[in-house]
């Protein structure tokens, strides 16, 4: 049972955590109303970043803590987790940073805040896309693993 539920929890944590961001971001600018108008504008967008995230999440803890099959080596499966959040939390940023500029010039960041606006679209496309990587990673040293288990009995 155990083997199912941690991937479920860190899949549902992950998307959590990843949608909080997002979220909490838009609600931190313009408030309740905007965000959840921003996320129905975004949603064929921000929904495959958020459910990328948790797959990676449960990809990840499948991985890390052996779940399913006794893995030598996880690679580099955080880094690539790691990378593929970063992306997504920079897209989730990007569609709403532009609401933020007013205290930004103050902080030093409004050509940042302008160069995200601008290619809002592309860095979503950017993260959907490093997220289909991250899943893809996993999936492969997943199978990498799978091939050593299935040939140990020959050898032996």
């Amino acid at each position: 049972m155990k083997r199912f539920l941690i991937p479920l929890t860190a899949f549902l944590l992950g998307s959590a955590l990843i949608a909080s961001f997002y979220i909490g971001i838009l609600t931190w600018a313009q408030g309740w109303d905007y965000a959840s108008s921003q996320f129905a504008r975004d949603r064929t967008y921000v929904l495959p970043i958020i459910i990328g995230f948790g797959i990676q999440a449960a990809l990840y803890a499948i991985l890390r803590f052996r779940l399913f099959i006794p893995v030598a080596s996880t690679a580099h499966t955080g880094t690539m987790m790691g990378a593929s959040g970063g992306t997504s939390a920079t897209a989730m940023v990007a569609c709403c940073i532009h609401h933020v500029t007013d205290v930004l010039p103050i902080l030093g960041l409004s050509a940042a805040a302008t160069f995200l606006t601008r290619y809002q679209r592309p860095f979503m496309l950017v993260s959907i896309a490093m997220n289909l990587i991250g899943i893809g990673v996993m999936l492969f040293v997943l199978y990498r693993e799978r091939q050593k288990l299935q040939l140990a009995p020959e050898t032996i």
